[in-house]
C-alpha cells in the first residue's frame, strides 16, 4: 500500500469565479493540470475529487465524485480519503497554483503520533493545505451526515497538530502556499505573480547525474532567486541529490562540486543571483569537469 497520497478538491461551485476555476487557463495548460503536475512529482497516488457532472481534463489520476454535489470541504475530503492508497493524505484545493514542496514534506513529517497536521497562517487555519490520517475517515463522515462542513469541527476531535506561522515562514515566508483564487480579481493576481517567475535549466553531470538518473530538468523560480534557492528547489525536485550533491540543509553544493553558468564562469556565493533563461551545469570530478 502506498504510504501517502495526495488529494485535490475540484467539486466546488465557483460562484464568485463565474467560471470553473478548474479550467482557468494557467501557464499554458488548465490550472487542475497545473497543480496536479506539481503533486505527482512528490505523491505517486494522486486523486481529485470532482462534482457529479463536473468537466475534467484527462489525468493519469484517481478521479472520484462527490456522492452528493457541493457538501463543501468536507465531503470532499471524505470522498478522496475513501479513495486515496495512502493510509496518510495531503488535501488541498484546485486552486492551489503555488504549492511549496518543502513546506508539504515538513507537514507530513509531522503527522506520527498526530492525526491531522494543519497549518495556522495569520490567524486561521487553512485545512485544504494540510495532512490527514485515513483513520479519521469515520469521524468527518458523522460530521457530513451533521450538515457540519467545515473541517475545523474535526480539530478538536482528533490529535491535532498545528504548525504556527514561524515555522511555515522556514518554508514559505509570504505564505504564497495559501494564496487562493475565489474572485477574477484573484486569478489576475495570480498570473501576475506566475509572470514574475523565471526559467533556468539545470545540466547534471557525473554523480549528480547517476543518482537521478537525469541529465537535464527545468525549473521555475521566483524572480530574484539566488543560487541557494535554485539548490532548495532542485533537491525538492531530485531528492537524491541531497546529501550527495546538495547539502542536507540544501542551500548550498556539498564540497567537491561546482557550478558553472552558460559555459562562461563558475558561481562562488549561493547568494548569487539566477537569470531568466540561465543554462546551469553541475559539475563534479566524476564528470571530468
Amino acid at each position: 500500500m502506498t504510504t501517502r497520497s495526495a488529494i485535490i478538491l475540484a467539486g466546488g461551485k465557483s460562484s464568485r469565479m463565474g467560471t470553473p476555476k478548474a479550467l482557468l487557463p494557467f501557464d499554458g495548460e488548465p490550472l487542475i493540470v497545473h497543480v496536479a503536475g506539481m503533486l505527482q512529482r512528490m505523491f505517486d497516488d494522486v486523486v481529485i475529487v470532482a462534482a457529479p457532472e463536473q468537466e475534467l481534463p484527462s489525468l493519469a489520476v484517481t478521479l472520484v465524485r462527490d456522492e452528493v454535489a457541493h457538501q463543501g470541504p468536507v465531503g470532499g475530503i471524505c470522498y478522496g480519503l475513501r479513495a486515496a492508497r495512502g493510509e496518510i493524505a495531503f488535501v488541498t484545493s484546485c486552486d492551489s497554483a503555488f504549492l511549496n514542496g518543502r513546506l508539504i514534506e515538513h507537514l507530513l513529517e509531522q503527522i506520527d503520533p498526530c492525526d491531522v497536521v494543519v497549518p495556522h497562517w495569520q490567524d486561521r487555519f487553512q485545512p485544504l493545505h494540510a495532512v490527514y490520517r485515513r483513520s479519521v475517515l469515520p469521524l468527518l463522515e458523522q460530521q457530513l451526515a451533521r450538515g457540519e462542513l467545515r473541517p475545523i469541527f474535526l480539530f478538536d476531535k482528533v490529535r491535532t497538530c498545528r504548525i504556527a506561522e514561524e515555522e511555515i515562514r522556514r518554508f514559505d515566508p509570504d505564505g504564497s502556499s495559501f494564496f487562493n483564487m475565489n474572485t477574477p480579481e484573484d486569478y489576475a493576481e495570480a498570473l501576475r505573480r506566475w509572470r514574475r517567475s523565471i526559467s533556468c535549466t539545470v545540466e547534471l553531470f557525473g554523480v549528480a547525474r547517476l543518482v537521478t538518473n537525469t541529465d537535464r530538468i527545468s525549473l521555475e523560480l521566483p524572480r530574484d532567486s539566488t543560487y541557494a534557492q535554485l539548490f532548495a528547489a532542485l533537491a525538492e525536485r531530485l531528492p537524491a541529490l541531497v546529501g550527495r550533491v546538495i547539502t542536507a540543509d540544501r542551500p548550498r553544493l556539498v564540497e567537491g562540486y561546482a557550478c558553472n553558468v552558460n559555459g562562461r564562469e563558475f558561481v562562488r556565493s549561493p547568494e548569487t543571483t539566477v537569470n531568466d533563461g540561465d543554462n546551469i551545469a553541475i559539475l563534479s570530478a566524476d564528470a571530468g569537469g
